[in-house]
């Protein structure tokens, strides 16, 4: 049975690959070649890279997410058929990253179409925004897991064709904070993993109008049902950090070898940190209470006695990474101009707060807790507060 699930991930692998960066597989798979041609948009050909001098680790005994993902399943079948998402996730991740490092020497920065092209959202596309979302689509719908995918940059959930194991449904992010690209600055993809309801296969002779809505109610679900949810995080370096529901763990992708290898295992959020991330510029609207938290932590008035520093990206991947690894609290509240803040429930709020909860952390709107929120619409939006947990209770207070 592993033998054959070990082929299907390879055919995977091979597959969403080939759709979009042919020349960039073999550069994961193998030491990079130098060249002065410039192949396409996406698959560029990189520098040869410069060898490590710290060897003490060798690269065969590293614990890369491919085998950890081996090792959970031999532990739990249930993990097996994850197996092959992780799999496509951390190449489309990988391929997300190359694009990005890259995006000011090929022409990847600015508006999509030149501007004027915006999501459902009302929100105007960058560039990476439309390429991203498209490899995430084609490296899930290729594991033969998915009924159903639902997209930040999509109207509507998309039915995956190609499901043979129909047992998924995935919601992603594709690339948060992209306003941050063109001043190379941190952005990330996010995503989480429900498992579906009931099965979402479309006959030849139904109705596509009920069939579609089948399916999306399908991703209507809160969080508390999702079975593994991550992100990835485009900086100095690229990290995928993701839970199945039994704790948080970090890999870091080495290029000279093309693979994640765990260097955050076990991630636990400090019970209460020094750092609030908030947009600031937005006070003026927010609620007193809001205010009076924020002037009391960055006063040394709060209940730590403790002055807070602010840091914040305007990258919710950067600022909850950063959260997770120092303490402290990060938060996109509700304002006078959006009252129920711009974060999605499904694609954001849901999938961090999982992460952060398992990682010992807390996560609320201020009213109630984010993974209890049954889903109204697709791209619903809520108010989102997540951090150490001592923090976030401390917020909740002030709140009432």
């Amino acid at each position: 049975m592993k033998l054959t699930a070990f082929v299907a991930t390879c055919a995977v692998l091979a597959t969403c690959t080939e759709a979009f960066m042919p020349a960039a597989v073999h550069r994961s798979l193998a030491p990079a070649r130098s060249s002065r041609a410039v192949l396409s948009m996406v698959a560029t050909e990189a520098p040869p890279a410069t060898p490590a001098a710290d060897t003490t680790v060798h690269s065969a005994s590293a614990m890369t997410l491919s085998r950890f993902m081996l090792e959970q399943s031999m532990k739990n079948q249930e993990y097996q058929e994850l197996e092959a998402l992780m799999s496509s996730i951390q190449v489309a991740c990988k391929m997300i990253a190359n694009l990005v490092s890259r995006a000011g020497i090929t022409d990847l920065t600015g508006m999509q179409g030149g501007g004027g092209s915006v999501n459902i959202q009302g929100e105007e596309q960058k560039k990476l925004d439309v390429i991203s979302n498209d490899i995430l689509k084609e490296c899930l719908r290729y594991t033969g897991k998915l009924g159903v995918i639902a997209s930040e940059e999509e109207d509507h959930p998309v039915l995956v064709e190609e499901a043979f194991s129909a047992k998924y449904v995935a919601v992603f992010d594709p690339l948060d904070g992209s306003s941050n690209i063109d001043a190379a600055i941190s952005t990330g993809t996010i995503f989480g993993i429900f498992e579906e309801k009931e099965e979402c296969l479309v006959e030849d002779d139904a109705d596509l109008d009920e069939a579609r809505l089948k399916c999306l109610l399908n991703t209507l679900q809160p969080g508390d049902n999702l079975v593994a949810a991550g992100y990835c995080m485009y900086s100095s370096s690229t990290i995928l950090v993701f839970t199945m529901g039994n704790g948080v763990n970090g890999f870091t992708l080495d290029p000279t070898i093309g693979e994640f290898v765990l260097t955050h295992p076990n991630i636990q959020v400090p019970k209460r940190g020094k750092i609030y991330s908030f947009n600031e510029a937005n006070s003026p609207d927010w609620d007193t209470g809001l205010q009076n938290y924020v002037e009391a932590i960055k006063s040394g008035k709060g209940e730590s006695g403790a002055r807070y520093s602010s840091r914040y990206i305007g990258s919710m991947v950067g600022d909850v990474h950063r959260t997770l690894l120092y303490g402290g609290i990060f938060g996109y509240p509700g304002d006078k101009k959006n009252p129920n803040g711009k974060l999605r429930l499904l694609y954001e709020a849901a999938p961090m707060s999982f992460i952060v909860e398992q990682a010992g952390g807390k996560s609320t709107t201020g009213k109630e807790r984010i993974m209890n929120i049954h889903p109204e619409q697709v791209h619903q939006r809520v108010p989102t507060f997540l951090g150490s947990a001592d923090d976030v209770t401390e917020l909740e207070k002030s709140l009432k």
